[in-house]
């Protein structure tokens, strides 16, 4: 019997299961619009989802509109200075009490009948409330939803889900990495600029797939950039360092090292300012030592929260400059999402240095960059050729490293390690995670 609907989706999503212990998966789920109903369902309701960074929201009454899946909702600090999550509808009619996408309130109007909340979801006002109500009406009862709110890192997280696990359980040792990345500085990090958006004709699951582990498609993909001398000379530069992942958890992470013969900058040749910061500001000597060697770091927190730290140059006549950006890709519809990436800098690094390295991200990984460019073709390419009706016996190869590689026992990080990068144990991991999330 042909299978179709949710039933089709189902039996794809158990195919990725099995397949993937011998190393393929089926093209179908890059383009399905009944998976792409499964994961709003069991996976989106349910994982932990990166909404913004505490620099966002600096002040009380700050906040941003932010999304989980299809839901809208308010990240805001309240008169307290507390970090809130609030579904963004009035519990009168479910209109959006916040149609700014960023600002400063100490209230949210409902612009449909005027009810009223404070920044802290309480229901303060209702027009013509005792006529209208006499003493029925119990506003304590009807304040705006509260979404699960935690954060590490000052990344902060919102979960749909009263019954997950907390934050760092479902992180599950990945905040190591995070660390590595965002703790350099005693003053912390902070966002510039608001976040770039754009959409792309292209599955969600293909950019968190291209940044938890593929390093090979830089021999390809980027090859222009190795032969502009944007990136080190050795075309198989991403090869060299260790691909990382957390079983069971679905976050994966790669950090490429010096290649053979072309010795590149320490610390990701950030400057000396920063790097006497991070000596001091690294909970561990193993972080000093995995940050001396490493030069380029791609990597997924599961579900779909990218991170890009890399050193680069803006063109053809410049240095390396490091940049740091955190992507989020987050799924309108079958084959579409929207991209939203943050420019993140160390709040004490020289104004000069956040200059050149923002300029460095807007060339190469901004909506325009050259890097950008390059990858969302791809994405774009794929997910057109996974919605036709002959993907459903399409195979897609991930055998990468299966039973090549073994474990690197002298890795000083949680997680399973491999030395070298060229590997897809990391995209094994997270479609692995995928499958289960959506099957439980």
């Amino acid at each position: 019997m042909v299978k179709t609907g949710k039933d089709r989706a189902l039996w794809l999503v158990e195919e990725t299961l099995r397949s993937l212990e011998e190393g393929w998966v089926p093209a179908r789920i890059f383009n399905d619009p009944d998976i792409f109903q499964l994961e709003q369902e069991k996976l989106f309701t349910r994982a932990w989802v990166f909404l913004a960074h505490a620099s966002e929201v600096p002040k009380p009454g700050d906040y941003v509109v932010r999304y989980i899946g299809q839901n809208s909702l308010i990240v805001v600090r309240d008169e307290k200075g507390d970090i809130r999550v609030h579904l963004n509808a009035c519990r009168h009619r479910g209109m959006q009490v916040c149609r700014a996408e960023a600002g400063n309130a100490s209230h949210f109007r409902c612009p449909y009948h005027g009810w009223t909340y404070r920044n802290d979801g309480t229901l303060v006002g209702v027009p013509a409330g005792t006529e209208a109500y006499g003493d029925r009406l119990r506003k304590e009862e009807w304040g705006l939803i509260p979404i699960r709110v935690e954060t590490y890192d000052d990344f902060i997280f919102g979960n749909l889900s009263e019954e997950a696990p907390g934050l760092l359980e479902f992180l599950g040792g990945f905040e190591w990495y995070l660390d590595l990345l965002n703790r350099r500085s005693m003053a912390g990090m902070e966002v510039v600029g608001a976040p770039q958006r754009w959409i792309v004709d292209a599955d969600w699951k293909l950019g968190a797939d291209n940044f938890v582990g593929d390093a090979y498609h830089t021999l390809m993909t980027h090859r222009s950039a190795v032969e502009l001398g944007l990136a080190p000379r050795d075309a198989k530069f991403a090869m060299y360092g260790e691909s990382v992942h957390i079983p069971g958890k679905g976050h994966g992470i790669g950090l490429i090292s010096d290649p053979p013969g072309i010795p590149l900058p320490p610390f990701w040749n950030y400057p000396e300012e920063i790097i006497r910061s991070l000596q001091e500001a690294y909970p561990s000597k193993e972080h000093i030592e995995v940050a001396r060697r490493t030069k380029f770091v791609h990597g997924t927190l599961f579900p779909n929260m990218s991170h890009l730290n890399v050193m680069i140059a803006k063109d053809h006549k410049s240095p390396p400059t490091p940049m740091y950006t955190v992507r989020l890709w987050h799924p309108l519809g079958p084959g579409r999402m929207e991209v939203w990436s943050w420019f993140l800098v160390e709040k004490d690094a020289p104004e000069d240095f956040k200059k050149l390295s923002y300029l460095t991200y807007e060339r190469t990984f901004g909506p325009a960059g050259v890097f950008e460019q390059d990858d969302t073709e791809n994405w774009r390419s794929i997910t057109k050729v996974a919605g036709g009706t002959y993907s459903l016996r399409n195979r897609l190869n991930y055998e990468m490293g299966l039973g090549h590689l073994q474990p690197d026992p002298a890795w000083p990080g949680p997680g399973v390690a491999y030395p070298l990068d060229y590997n897809e144990a990391n995209q094994r991991n997270f479609l692995r995670t995928w499958a289960e999330y959506l099957l439980s």
